[in-house]
């Protein structure tokens, strides 16, 4: 696919369309931080922070919506219980060699981040320099479906539709139950895919708020205990589920200084002879 930084456009990736937006440099000319949204997110509930983040990094960055989301084209329902697995080991692969990535950094949020994880928790790709992941799940938590039950009300009787439909279009409730209702199923069988953490082989950023309804410490402390690469674990006080939209600056700033430290550990390297 041809890069145009700034412009939201679709492209063919696997088998779908795809809304995507490309900033800063092409992937042949800087490393690229592809960045994966929440459960009912999409490239524009980023909001500014994909360009803050290019700004401060120097990086390429790279965004899109998931099939069901936002612009991209609408999925069957239900989506099944082993969704986010397929995003990871079947999808994502596709979207970086869509991209022609080179070298750089996953960087999830949420269900974006549990995707980021089991992608390299099950394909070795050296391209993959490190992890960035804000509040992911790994396996279920009651807290985590009580939330869910609970925006299910609000989308239907207090204005959350109306507020999605302006991100996600036609594709709002495909976006919102195609999330809600696999989630609520994953509970039900008990979803768990903290196997895949130790194959992790790259630095770990993972940010989460002291807040956060959705899921508890222990998601941070299973990857901690399980990931075979380095951790680094922050939690943000006056903070639930978002981050970089609650705490942009301090979630930034922890970013950019993740990323700095893999240029140094990158120059560092010894080279071939």
């Amino acid at each position: 696919m041809n890069w145009h930084p700034g412009e939201i456009a679709r492209h063919q990736i696997g088998h779908a369309n795809l809304e995507c937006l490309c900033l800063g440099p092409a992937p042949g000319d800087a490393p690229t931080i592809v960045m994966l949204h929440e459960g009912l997110g999409c490239v524009s509930m980023w909001r500014d922070f994909p360009e803050k983040v290019q700004e401060s990094t120097g990086y390429g960055v790279f965004v899109y919506s998931r099939q069901g989301y936002g612009g991209s084209d609408s999925c069957e329902l239900p989506r099944p219980v082993d969704y986010l697995e397929r995003e990871g080991e079947s999808v994502l692969p596709h979207v970086l060699d869509a991209i022609g990535f080179q070298s750089g950094v996953l960087f999830g949020h949420s269900d974006g981040g549990t995707i980021a994880g089991l992608y390299l928790g099950t394909h070795q790709d050296h391209r993959v320099r490190g992890l960035i992941m804000m509040a992911p799940h790994f396996f279920i938590e009651p807290e985590n479906l009580v939330t869910i039950a609970q925006i299910q009300k609000a989308f239907e009787t207090d204005g959350l539709r109306e507020r999605l439909t302006r991100h996600h279009g036609d594709n709002v409730d495909c976006a919102f139950w195609g999330w809600s209702n696999a989630w609520q199923a994953m509970g039900e069988v008990n979803w768990d895919v903290r196997e895949a953490i130790a194959y992790i082989r790259v630095p770990v950023l993972y940010i989460q708020g002291k807040d956060d309804a959705y899921g508890s410490v222990a998601q941070a402390e299973t990857v901690e205990e399980e990931c075979y690469a380095p951790v680094d674990v922050e939690f943000l006080a006056n903070c639930q589920h978002s981050p970089h939209l609650e705490q942009p600056d301090k979630t930034l700033s922890l970013v950019s200084e993740f990323v700095a430290r893999l240029k140094r550990i990158e120059s560092a390297a010894p080279t071939a002879a």
